[in-house]
Order: structure tokens, then C-alpha cells, then sequence
């Protein structure tokens, strides 16, 4: 069976942001086993799984995102969006737009320190859209 649900994210600023539980607040009962896959639906913003607790992991993603991929760099063409644009799209094709959790037991199976992240590459990124599929 495949159960589909596409939810909006409120608008993040730019940075890393843990939305573990903004996700599992939209979820539906979920299955004794099967698979939750989550796409994000721009070419602007990405997800990753990496570890919850501690703070300056997010801080840390960020100033080693932004060294890996600047802004102004000058062989971009695709400029014509911002500064921030094009280094957002390689950002998003770097760590991915998509994620796949394991379900069992009915609860998403992740270790006790990792989270869902959104990574927020966009200055004004606006509200993100996720596109939710159980898979049992």
C-alpha cells in the first residue's frame, strides 16, 4: 500500500533547520513496517539526516556549505536570480532533495541522535513544499 501527502513548510531563514517534527506532526498512523520518503519539491533547498542535538552542528553546516559553494563566484553565469541563487542550486544538487526512513514498529527508525534538516540555501526562500510517501 502507498499512502501520499504533500505539506507546506512554514518559511525558514537561511541555514540549516532540524523539521523532524514538523514532518511526523503530518504523518498519518504509519504501518508496522515500511518506508517514509520525503521530496522536497525545489531546485533551491535540500534535506539531509545528521545529528539533532547539539546546535553548532546547524551553525557548522552552514559556514562549510557557504565555504564549499560562495557566492560571487565568477565562473556562474546563472546570476541573474541573486547572488545566493546559483550557489543554492549546487548546494541542493550536493546534499539532495530527497531522503528515505526506515518505519518500524509504526515510528520512523532513526538513530536516537539524528534528525531531518532542511537546508534553507536561499536568502528568500519562501515557504518549501514536501512531498511525503509511506511506503508498507
Amino acid at each position: 500500500m502507498i499512502q501520499q501527502k504533500e505539506i507546506r513548510l512554514p518559511e525558514f531563514r537561511r541555514g540549516f533547520h532540524l523539521i523532524t517534527d514538523l514532518i511526523s506532526r503530518e504523518l498519518p498512523d504509519l504501518p508496522e513496517k515500511g518506508l517514509l520518503h520525503i521530496l522536497i519539491k525545489h531546485t533551491s533547498a535540500g534535506l539531509t539526516i545528521n545529528e539533532n542535538a547539539d546546535p553548532s552542528v546547524r551553525t557548522d553546516f552552514e559556514s562549510f556549505i557557504n565555504k564549499l559553494v560562495p557566492e560571487n563566484h565568477p565562473v556562474y553565469t546563472h546570476t541573474y536570480e541573486g547572488a545566493d541563487d546559483m550557489p543554492a542550486h549546487l548546494k541542493s544538487s550536493i546534499l539532495g532533495a530527497e531522503i528515505t526512513v526506515p518505519i518500524t514498529h509504526g515510528r520512523l527508525n532513526m538513530g536516537t541522535w539524528q534528525g531531518i534538516y532542511l537546508g534553507e540555501y536561499r536568502d528568500y526562500g519562501g515557504s518549501r513544499k514536501l512531498v511525503l510517501t509511506i511506503y508498507s
